[in-house]
């Protein structure tokens, strides 16, 4: 049997596990089994009561915990050289991670540190014992696919995109075993250190259940009132899209897309958005995507189809 595959997350968890690693869980059991080895979970810093239980339902064998004070807080630096030892000691045939700005800060330096690979905007992963590791990944902002064939030898560090699988439990599995895993951090001090946080009040875009989001199309400035009108009617948040922050009519805050906030709501509703791949990879992972556009051959309406999102109950104003 071959080392296991492992999954690493940390931060906040809802249920159990932050967004996005039920996923990778699910692409990582599929990878296991094909190698006929066993599917881990690398959780570092603080873990939620019901992780193991959770984890369990989706197939992980073991839960290995890395605590230490220096990985209380996301510094760089440190889960590097935790990651580091880890992999050191563990060997995984591959080391998986749900895609984000911190896993994005961490997954080209260990890869760096192991002498191996890093792939971004993975969908999918596939090899077999014998067989060359592929990874399948997102390219251009989403507009084609492209296959990676990696090299044997050092543990290759694949971050996936949200929405790159459907997540699949197992049934009647148990809890994943816990296991502490040792590291010395004693050594690590941050080269970059915060001097001021940024500070956010209110809910986040990225959070919201349902995003209406507002382009160039609307006309004028004054127009995006109706898009957060429309976003208050539906007890969504407003959104936009790049060009609205770049002509300064709209905070960045609010800007959804490759270079603003990755979103994934129940329903997304597109005004004026002609649907340019920058702008989707920010809300593909929707649910359901509404487009509202004059041009009937605008992009947009290659990613607008029904789903099966439905309306939460509340009451909305007249």
């Amino acid at each position: 049997m071959s080392s296991a595959v492992v999954v690493c997350t940390w931060g906040e968890a809802r249920g159990g596990l932050p967004d996005g690693i039920d996923e990778v869980l699910t692409l990582g059991r599929s990878y296991a089994g094909a190698l006929g080895t066993e599917l881990h979970l690398l959780v570092i810093g603080a873990m939620a009561d019901e992780t193991p239980a959770v984890a369990g339902s989706y197939g992980v064998a073991k839960l290995d915990r890395i605590d230490d004070a220096k990985v209380a807080g996301f510094q760089p630096d440190a889960f590097v050289e935790a990651l580091a030892q880890y992999c050191a000691q563990v060997s995984p045939t591959a080391l998986l991670l749900a895609q984000n700005l911190e896993s994005r800060l961490v997954a080209a330096r260990l890869a760096g540190r192991l002498h191996g690979a890093a792939v971004m905007n993975g969908v999918a992963i596939e090899g077999g014992e014998g067989a060359p590791v592929q990874v399948t990944a997102s390219a251009y902002g989403g507009d084609t696919r492209i296959v990676y064939e990696l090299a044997d030898g050092a543990t290759p560090v694949v971050c996936f995109i949200a929405n790159a699988a459907v997540p699949e439990a197992v049934d009647g599995a148990g809890a994943a075993e816990v296991v502490a895993a040792a590291v010395d951090l004693s050594s690590v001090e941050e080269r970059v250190k915060v001097v001021q946080e940024a500070k956010t009040e209110g809910p986040r875009l990225e959070d919201a259940e349902i995003i209406v989001s507002g382009g160039r199309g609307l006309g004028s400035k004054d127009n995006y009132k109706l898009i957060e009108e429309l976003a208050a009617a539906l007890g969504g948040m407003p959104g936009c899209s790049r060009p609205l922050v770049d002509d300064g009519w709209v905070d960045s805050a609010r800007q959804v897309g490759l270079t603003g906030k990755i979103t994934r709501p129940g329903l997304y509703v597109a005004a004026g958005i002609s649907g340019a791949s920058q702008h989707m990879a920010g809300c593909n992972a929707s649910k359901t995507i509404v487009a509202i556009n004059r041009d009937p051959d605008a992009a947009i309406f290659q990613h607008a189809a029904s789903g099966s999102w439905e309306t939460p109950s509340r009451s909305c104003p007249s």
